[in-house]
């Protein structure tokens, strides 16, 4: 599947998603930050990835990483986006 109809389908489902926070939740989400110890597993298999030495475990597990961040980055930003158009709320 390329990028860009991924991409798409993903806005499809975090579309309507996103609309279901409330304003609360919505500014938890847009807050959220991946915990230390996670961060640091990913940047450390990241590394590895540069160097092109993953182990075929940990390239399944990076790639875990990456595809969450992505999901967690575009529901992030969907969450901004609903508390700008709402700033009263």
């Amino acid at each position: 599947m390329s990028e860009a109809i991924a991409s798409r389908v993903l806005d499809s489902l975090l579309d309507p998603l996103s609309r279901c926070l409330d304003t609360g939740s919505a500014r938890r989400v847009a807050e959220f930050r991946i915990a230390a110890n996670v961060q640091e597993r990913a940047d450390a298999l990241a590394e590895r990835a540069n160097e092109g030495i993953l182990s075929d475990g940990e390239r399944a597990e990076y790639e875990a990483f990456v595809n969450a961040s992505d999901f967690i980055a575009i529901l992030k930003l969907k969450a901004l986006r609903n508390l700008e158009s709402n700033p009263g709320a």
